[in-house]
């Protein structure tokens, strides 16, 4: 690695302390005071600090970058969360238009997803169970989970005392395929077959009625919240949302970006001296709440210990009765799971007529994500246990027309419905010498993508010939790939996911539910990356469960670049050779000076020392806030590359932009134009016309992106900005991934110290408390 010198031109005051994460043990409690804002701008609050409340009872938090809305707690990479959540409520906003968007589309596919779920669960004759048969304070939780499907209340003992926490299990991937037995009985085939969606999107439902409007904001009136909020509270409430508001005002809760305490002081104007912590209706909506921001930092259930104790630092008298409450109102779902390492023998009973308690976990989990994991765990088993006679016949030729690594997955695939491949980003050519050869056998095969980049790259890829390649929310969607039969099912034979780590549990259970009997799936990754920025750790799990075969790509990434990530991804930063200057570090005092040179580099050093244009470099910091985050680099960027006045809600003709019209997906494009019908973009090629009262939630200036928005996407030139006050947001897979989105050259603008070289060798993947390892865990006889 190069070092340039250090400039000596004075740019600004030193970088300012960064602000902790709120929630953490022992904070003080808001719950008793604090009313709803008068104006939308306090309104608008972060919910990654509810995560990190979470997070803070024992649970750990990631952000999940990819929205465009405003937050409070700006420098860490959960203030993504809050986006997420705002681009999630917007786009159900918006539902009900003639013609849907992209974004409108996808949500609708995934409603009727979810409503499929949601029949299969009723249809089921007992509770979900996990583990083995238990005794004691297990079995009266089994008890419980009985009693809430019948209707009865749990019984008050359920949650008094803390169950063990779950061990961490992610084992590495072998370097050769190796199956493992079947993960649990398949579900009957044919009427899964028959309860898949169509192959077109259902059109979304038409949005609240004016009238119930204009009752919500009449009740947000007497509460002192602002009426501007109606839509919104009308859209998450549904039609009598006003008379619901009026029983219950924790239900405000609900609306993206409304927190507990506003929510208090909503509930203080309208009850009166009937308001009080102690309300029941108070403790589960604050259940629900916190549940929902665990999701957004990427738990699908939170061990009830960790949920107990966030109710409290949330003002919950009685936490326990709170979680029951939410329980028996089927609020929430209630899961135990058993705490034995994968493959470990059944406990043996300690005589004939009692057998031994084994270990659990008491899990609290929201439907929607309880199902969708069930619902992704049921598929996956029924694709490892279809049948495969035909493999030998079908795929010899696809076998033959490929050598090497290629090869050893294409006779893994040949003989399993389900195949994980691990590499970096150069491994990416295997799956891709997979597609075509399996086309060129008249085989029915697509390759989708996380990004319309990673798409567009891989289709470049020889192999591929450019065809056969999309966007999983193109495929989810119904804009890219085949056509569906008449059971709803995806015509494809193979289906290749090469950016596997960013699936989140919804989407996975989509695509996978969407397979038919006797198509292969083959999940590909760098399990170094960062995880999705939806809720789920689907990948990683499915490498942890070894349920399926697993090839491990020997293709290292090239170049100065791909010794440097590739020391990272093992916890090494270490010195590499750069003579042609690929990688060089920047080092900087504080984060005037820091923006200063990232502005010099993109600007003028990288274009002419290596001749990659503006357009061709991207800035990656760890957060959306601070004096070096996106907002601040942006606003110098676009002062130095495209000033204007930004004319059109701050933006101009020719800025660059990151768009994000639902949680977790990010599309970088220009601004083209804006008229009357809203903001003209141009993304990927595709042009996208942004609504105007839109434009705040889903549209940020672009030059500069969180590594979260960035995953899936390379450019030619990548400048990496960590300031001093982003040391607390490092990890190794975020450095790991921010690094790697250069291609040809790297600037680490080091302003961190020691805290760069810290984080990648200590501070590893946030932890994620999900259920898909434990439910793809094969069963012992007792279970």
């Amino acid at each position: 690695m190069s070092t340039e010198p250090e400039t000596t031109e004075e740019t600004g005051p030193g970088t300012p302390e960064m602000p902790e994460a709120q929630g953490a043990p022992g904070a003080p409690d808001e719950a008793a005071g604090g009313g709803l804002a008068a104006d939308e701008g306090r309104l608008a609050a972060d919910g990654g600090d509810g995560a990190a409340e979470v997070s803070g009872a024992g649970e750990t938090s990631e952000g999940a970058d990819g929205g465009a809305g405003e937050e409070t707690a700006e420098s860490t990479e959960g203030a993504g969360s809050a986006e997420a959540a705002e681009a999630a409520e917007a786009a159900a906003d918006g539902a009900g238009k003639p013609e849907l968007s992209e974004a409108a589309a996808e949500l609708a596919a995934q409603r009727v997803e979810r409503e499929r779920i949601e029949r299969r669960k009723a249809e089921r004759d007992g509770p979900v169970e996990s583990g083995a048969k238990l005794s004691g304070k297990a079995a009266d939780l089994l008890a419980a989970v009985r009693a809430v499907e019948a209707g009865a209340k749990p019984a008050s003992a359920v949650f008094a005392a803390p169950s063990r926490p779950a061990p961490e299990r992610t084992p590495e991937p072998g370097p050769a395929a190796t199956a493992a037995a079947p993960v649990r009985p398949a579900p009957e085939p044919e009427p899964v077959r028959q309860e898949r969606p169509a192959a077109a999107p259902a059109p979304a439902p038409a949005g609240p009625s004016p009238r119930t409007v204009d009752a919500v904001r009449r009740v947000l009136a007497e509460g002192g919240a602002p009426e501007a909020l109606g839509q919104q509270a009308a859209v998450a409430l549904g039609e009598g949302a006003g008379e619901l508001l009026r029983a219950d005002p924790w239900q405000l809760l609900r609306v993206p970006g409304v927190r507990p305490e506003q929510a208090d002081g909503f509930a203080r104007a309208l009850l009166g001296a009937e308001c009080g912590p102690q309300d029941e209706r108070r403790g589960r909506a604050v259940t629900v709440w916190l549940l929902e921001q665990a999701a957004l930092a990427g738990h699908t259930a939170l061990e009830a210990p960790a949920l107990t104790a966030a109710l409290a630092q949330r003002g919950v008298p009685d936490p326990d009765e709170a979680v029951q409450s939410a329980l028996a109102e089927g609020e929430a779902l209630v899961f135990e799971d058993a705490l034995e390492e994968p493959g470990a023998p059944a406990a043996q009973p300690a005589d004939d007529e009692e057998e031994a308690e084994r270990p659990v976990r008491v899990l609290i989990a929201l439907e929607r994500y309880a199902m969708a994991e069930e619902s992704l765990a049921d598929g996956l088993a029924r694709l490892i246990n279809s049948p495969s006679q035909d493999g030998e016949e079908t795929w010899a030729p696809v076998v033959a027309a490929l050598s090497g690594g290629a090869a050893e997955l294409a006779r893994a695939v040949a003989g399993h419905g389900l195949v994980l491949h691990t590499g970096g980003d150069a491994s990416r050519a295997e799956p891709a010498a997979l597609l075509g050869a399996a086309r060129d056998a008249g085989l029915r095969a697509l390759a989708v993508c996380h990004t319309a980049d990673g798409r567009d790259r891989l289709a470049a890829l020889p192999p591929t010939r450019g065809a056969g390649v999309g966007t999983v929310a193109g495929l989810l969607a119904g804009a890219e790939g085949p056509g569906r039969d008449g059971d709803g099912a995806l015509e494809l034979d193979l289906l290749i996911v090469p950016d596997a780590p960013q699936l989140d549990v919804e989407s996975a259970a989509m695509l996978v539910e969407s397979l038919p009997d006797g198509a292969r799936l083959v999940l590909g990754g760098d399990p170094a990356l960062l995880w999705s920025a939806g809720p789920g750790r689907v990948f990683a799990d499915l490498l942890a469960a070894r349920a399926c075969p697993q090839i491990a790509s020997r293709l290292p990434d090239p170049g100065p670049i791909g010794e440097l990530v590739s020391g990272i991804g093992i916890g090494e930063l270490n010195q590499v050779e750069a003579p042609g200057k690929e990688v060089v570090i920047v080092p900087v005092r504080d984060a005037g000076e820091a923006v200063h040179r990232t502005v010099q580099l993109v600007a003028d050093s990288v274009p002419r020392a290596f001749g990659v244009p503006v357009e061709g470099t991207v800035v990656i910091t760890p957060g959306h806030g601070g004096a070096a985050g996106t907002r601040a680099l942006n606003a110098a960027l676009k002062e130095r590359l495209n000033p204007g006045p930004g004319r059109f809600g701050g933006f101009d003709p020719g800025d660059r932009i990151a768009y994000s019209p639902a949680p977790g997906r990010t599309l970088p494009g220009t601004v083209v134009k804006a008229d009357a019908e809203g903001l003209h973009l141009s993304c990927a090629g595709a042009p996208v016309v942004v609504p105007r009262e839109r434009v705040e939630a889903w549209v940020r200036h672009g030059w500069a992106l969180t590594a979260h928005q960035a995953v899936g996407a390379r450019w030619p030139a990548a400048v990496v900005v960590l300031p001093g006050d982003a040391a607390q947001a490092l990890s190794r897979p975020w450095v790991y991934t921010a690094f790697g989105r250069g291609e040809r050259h790297l600037s680490v603008v080091q302003g961190a110290e020691g805290a760069l070289p810290r984080a990648v060798a200590e501070i590893p993947a946030k932890p994620r408390t999900t259920r898909l390892a434990t439910l793809l865990r094969p069963q012992s006889p007792t279970d």
